[in-house]
């Protein structure tokens, strides 16, 4: 009798104990996918998400509400945008390429080009407001210094400018050897 009392109770206390792993790693499921619907990549693939918000920059329970909020508005809509520009230069690449040249053909998916990075820029620009204005001037400055490498690229920043390969100085706060770029990376880690 007593035998059976205790192996009752090692029963109970396995079933308890499965439960509970399951509950946690359901749990745990659930909060990956939905830091997962929220990641944005900005720079050399670094996710701007829900963790990096609330571990990096600091976000609190409430400035979450507010990213996640904002992130659900702006993410969709850059996501097609970028498909439609992914898609234009697939079929600038290949019009170049044809023979005869259709410079009226390029041109005008040059110009279409164009005005979905205006958008695209446009909404990010708003984006970037709504967070700046839930944020603390810390985070804010931290939020500066990840959305940098979103409007530092291409050659034209002051990030970029700095000594290299010939005999001057550069004109910019950097003091790079060689390329006279301060490459995307480095930006991330400052």
């Amino acid at each position: 009798m007593n035998k059976n009392k205790v192996l009752v109770w090692i029963i109970v206390l396995l079933a308890v104990l499965n439960i509970t792993t399951i509950a946690t790693i359901v749990y745990h499921v659930r909060q990956d996918k939905k830091n997962a619907e929220t990641s944005i990549v900005i720079g050399s693939g670094n996710p701007l998400n829900g963790s990096y918000l609330r571990s990096e920059v600091g976000f609190d329970d409430e400035q979450m509400d507010a990213f996640r909020s904002a992130n659900k508005e702006f993410r969709p809509v850059s996501n097609e945008i970028i498909y439609k520009m992914d898609s234009l230069k697939h079929l600038m690449f290949d019009e170049i390429n044809k023979e005869p040249i259709d410079s009226l053909k390029i041109n005008q998916l040059s110009k279409d080009f164009g005005e979905l990075h205006a958008q695209l820029k446009e909404i990010t620009n708003k984006f970037y407001l709504q967070l700046k204005s839930i944020s603390t001037p810390e985070q804010s400055e931290k939020l500066k210094e990840t959305f940098a490498p979103l409007f530092y690229q291409d050659g034209a920043n002051r990030f970029e400018r700095g000594r290299g390969q010939g005999k001057g100085q550069g004109r910019g706060p950097g003091q790079g050897q060689g390329q006279g770029r301060l490459h995307q990376n480095q930006i991330e880690k400052n």
